[in-house]
């Protein structure tokens, strides 16, 4: 970081789909054919004042990240498979103390439990290729499939995150798209643009109630 605690800007492509209820298993074992991390964690959710553009989080208790939207560059299509709309973000994190964790924590935050499995896709020689894990640095997409719980309410989702050169962005996108959804998801959800959303708009755009509480734990157990 250079004697900085700020992070260099990142710049992704993603689409996201965000769906209510638990993971069901046979979309965890769909996703469960490509090599993954897994992780646990709870970010916490700037809602109140809203910030149109913005997205801030205190991510898992150890950084504040700030995200600005750059604009949908359109729908990614996956013939027969899924439709979801692009968006482009900037990002950057700062180091930070813990929120408090005790009652609902302070006024305006949405606390909100994820268990995420995630996959990364690079392109090495123009081939796409999975791992569980990457050096952070070099050009690539991720793919997680992300169990959340907020508000006592289970939710689940499916989002990919390209990073690296804007020129590669899409072309990264495109081929783990392509790869992900080589084989038809086995469920009954539709993953089209009505359920195509960034985590901040989904938590700000009405698809919930306001409520109030620290989320509690998971107990599907759908992923290791």
């Amino acid at each position: 970081m250079g004697g900085s605690p700020v992070t260099e800007a990142v710049r992704s492509l993603e689409v996201r789909w965000i769906f209510p209820g638990q993971l069901e298993g046979a979309v965890a074992g769909w996703f469960g054919r490509f090599p993954a991390r897994t992780e646990s964690r709870q970010d916490t959710y700037l809602l109140d004042p809203p910030l149109p553009g913005l997205s801030v989080k205190v991510r898992g208790g150890g950084s504040l990240e700030v995200k600005v939207y750059g604009g949908s560059p359109g729908i990614l299509q996956m013939a027969g498979r899924a439709r979801g709309r692009m968006e482009s973000w900037q990002k950057w994190s700062f180091p930070f103390s813990p929120l408090r964790q005790e009652n609902a924590g302070p006024a305006g935050w949405r606390p909100v439990c994820k268990r995420r499995r995630i996959t990364r896709f690079l392109l090495p020689g123009g081939r796409v290729v999975a791992y569980a894990s990457g050096k952070g640095q070099e050009p690539a997409c991720d793919v997680e499939l992300t169990e959340i719980r907020t508000c006592g309410q289970d939710w689940w989702t499916l989002g990919f995150e390209a990073t690296g050169p804007a020129s590669l962005l899409r072309v990264e996108l495109e081929a783990a798209v392509a790869l992900v959804f080589a084989q038809a998801m086995p469920s009954a959800v539709e993953l089209g643009p009505a359920a195509s959303w960034s985590y901040a708009e989904w938590l700000c755009g009405g698809r919930e109630s306001r409520c109030s509480g620290v989320a509690g734990g998971f107990s599907s157990g759908l992923l290791p």
